[in-house]
């Protein structure tokens, strides 16, 4: 009986172990042009995958003041894309309109490069 019980609790837990996903560090290389906009103190952006979330911004660099902003960001997810926006001024983009997705290359790094307000 003890062998009997001993199996049955292997058996669950290996099956309960070979159900979870297999997680992928993943890096994508976010730009965004701004030009044409006023009075931009802060460009960020926002997501659904850590570190990234949709209640603060992960702030981006200015690589042109004013006209161009960049982000790196690095994580570890299970999904094969993600979903963004991107804020100016903590306000968000495309109000009342679908998230960016971003779908992970297979390679090391993805580059987006977006326009604030304007989809592809």
């Amino acid at each position: 009986m003890k062998t009997y019980k001993l199996c049955l609790v292997l058996v669950v837990l290996e099956l309960l172990t070979s159900c979870v996903q297999k997680s992928y560090k993943r890096t994508v290389v976010f730009t965004v042009a701004v030009s044409g906009m006023k009075d931009i103190k802060t460009v960020g952006i926002r997501g659904n995958d850590k570190p990234l979330n949709w209640d603060s911004d992960f702030e981006m660099t200015p690589i042109k003041k004013d006209s161009l902003y960049r982000a790196v960001i690095t994580g570890e997810t299970g999904y094969l894309f993600t979903e963004v926006k991107f804020t100016v001024n903590g306000d968000f983009e495309l109000k009342n309109k679908d998230n960016r997705k971003v779908v992970f290359q297979s390679k090391d790094t993805t580059y987006y490069n977006g326009t604030f307000n304007r989809l592809p």
